[in-house]
């Protein structure tokens, strides 16, 4: 039984496949997701299987009408889940933590591919506007690399 940790990141990475379906960014998305089912005693035959399954879905979700996209979303996003569940569950130790870095990228991918924001290692994503504020003589920012603090000088005649 995996932990929560890995069934939520197994559930994320079958809703990519769902929402990174028919955008710019399937082709390299489909083949990054059938080398993860490549991996493992038959990696040519999971390799396919997992490139069929992708075409497949990805057909289902185009000729969907729009009052069932969504439900078939859902239903493929399930499926999918499933499948990264059984993929980490029959992985050893090893192979689970790389399986599960290569989902977190997916699921990073297709929040890109949908024009959402994403954010590998340290980094910060923010979607529109944030505004930043430091008060009562504190300081305030994003991580940036150097923050320089202190009375900025005023500006000359020429300057403003």
């Amino acid at each position: 039984m995996l932990d929560p940790t890995l069934m939520a990141l197994a559930s994320a990475a079958g809703m990519a496949v769902a929402q990174a379906a028919g955008t710019d960014a399937w082709q390299g998305f489909r083949e990054r997701v059938a080398r993860l089912f490549g991996r493992g005693p038959a990696p040519e035959s999971g390799h396919q299987t997992a490139l069929e399954r992708l075409d497949r879905t990805a057909s289902e979700l185009e000729r969907t009408s729009p009052d069932a996209a969504e439900r078939v979303a859902d239903e493929a996003a399930a499926a999918w889940g499933t499948r990264f569940q059984d993929l980490l569950e029959d992985s050893d130790e090893a192979g689970r933590g790389q399986a599960a870095a290569q989902l977190r990228e997916l699921v990073a991918l297709a929040q890109q591919a949908r024009g959402g924001v994403a954010a590998a290692g340290e980094g910060i994503a923010i979607g529109g506007n944030a505004h930043i504020q430091a008060r009562d003589h504190g300081v305030a920012a994003v991580k940036m690399g150097d923050v320089n603090t202190g009375n900025p000088s005023r500006p000359g005649p020429d300057e403003s």
